[in-house]
């Protein structure tokens, strides 16, 4: 669950919650502002679960990796964040993720959907939850941009700033 290349000298890491309205407002407009980041080789963007929003957050994030696990994690991120209102929690029912699942282009929903009943997805939701916990992450969105730390919806300025400081140092 990462864009660009593992040899770029920044690594922002995010910790979202697929229900998270302050998350959606990052997908929608920071990250397509940092691609070109991504694109030149300067920017690595890795995602991490942190479902704090109840039942349906956790089963959104078992359905974020269940499409990883067809090569669909990104174009399922970005269909989930332009789904969601611009306020408010985005209702996230099992009909709605295999919904978004088939938006994203998950080759086999048959298997999605029996990914989202299996225990495989939450071992690795788990152990970003208890990172985030060991990083003293208070909520999402929270990034670290390198060592950086950067907590909540910020301005994308304030990610190009870092991002164009540490990749000169």
């Amino acid at each position: 669950m990462a864009l660009g290349s593992v040899n770029a000298p920044v690594v922002l890491v995010e910790y979202a919650d697929f229900r998270c309205p302050f998350c959606g407002v990052f997908a929608r407009e920071t990250k397509p502002a940092l691609m070109h980041y991504v694109e030149a080789g300067t920017l690595r963007i890795e995602f991490r679960d942190m479902p704090i929003f109840g039942e349906e957050s956790a089963q959104a994030a078992l359905a974020g990796r269940a499409a990883a696990d067809q090569g669909r994690f990104w174009p399922f991120y970005d269909a989930v964040y332009a789904a969601a209102p611009a306020r408010g929690h985005a209702s996230l029912t099992r009909a709605k993720l295999v919904d978004l699942a088939r938006t994203a282009g998950v080759p086999d929903l048959a298997r999605f959907e029996s990914d989202l009943d299996g225990q495989t997805g939450m071992a690795g939701v788990q152990a970003d939850e208890d990172e985030a916990g060991q990083l003293g992450v208070p909520s999402t969105p929270a990034f670290f941009v390198n060592t950086e730390t950067v907590l909540g919806a910020q301005p994308t300025a304030v990610f190009t700033e870092k991002i164009d400081r540490l990749a000169r140092s």
